[in-house]
């Protein structure tokens, strides 16, 4: 997939305009337009494909905010970049519609590591990878959801030769914690997380 972020103009938000969306709109009025080859307006967050590049490499690449970056990428279980890698603390949130309560996505939670990805198979292996700051929030439309853009997407692919299957799309949120902060970006999640010196002895319910 080749990115399309190398116009300014795709990353850069137009004058006083400032983006803080809430979960809801970031999969309900963005991801959901994409998956469903609807336009969106204005189409602000680039297409991008993460994992060659870490996360302090995304300024001008993905759509910076207050130290945010958002964009849209495809669905992958290669979370490796060229330094580090992305590790998923093996929680979904979900997200809901704020006026009918029902689902409409996911929200998975990651940390960067630096270092290399630890081999199961090699014990040996070089020095344990270090967890940074960064925070990765990635976007997964619900599964009914992603059934009600079948047919939309079915009669735009009629009318295209693209063959791209856009129900793989995800979006994401990447943000570094500031060590001086109060807290106040991260929710309790990422706080309790990122506390956590292990995340292999994390038990969580069910």
């Amino acid at each position: 997939m080749g990115d399309n972020n190398n116009n300014d103009n795709n990353v850069n938000l137009p004058p006083g305009f400032r983006f803080y969306p809430t979960d809801e709109e970031l999969v309900v009025h963005f991801l959901h337009r994409k998956v469903s080859l609807l336009p969106c307006h204005p189409d602000v967050i680039p297409d991008l494909e993460l994992y060659p590049y870490d996360p302090w490499e995304l300024d001008g690449k993905a759509l910076g905010e207050d130290n945010k970056w958002y964009f849209y990428s495809r669905k992958t279980q290669n979370r490796v970049t060229r330094n580090g890698y992305w590790k998923a603390l093996g929680i979904e949130e979900s997200v809901n519609n704020n006026t009918t309560y029902k689902k409409v996505g996911t929200k998975k939670y990651f940390v960067f590591y630096v270092g290399d990805l630890p081999n199961n198979n090699n014990n040996n292996s070089s020095s344990p990878a270090i967890k940074t700051n960064w925070i990765m929030h990635e976007f997964h439309l619900s599964d009914s959801a992603s059934a009600s853009t079948s047919s939309t997407r079915s009669s735009s692919k009629r009318r295209s030769s693209n063959k791209i299957d856009y129900s793989k799309w995800v979006l994401c949120r990447v943000y570094e914690r500031d060590e001086d902060d109060d807290g106040t970006e991260l929710s309790c999640l990422d706080e309790v997380f990122l506390s956590l010196d292990d995340l292999d002895e994390i038990s969580l319910p069910n």
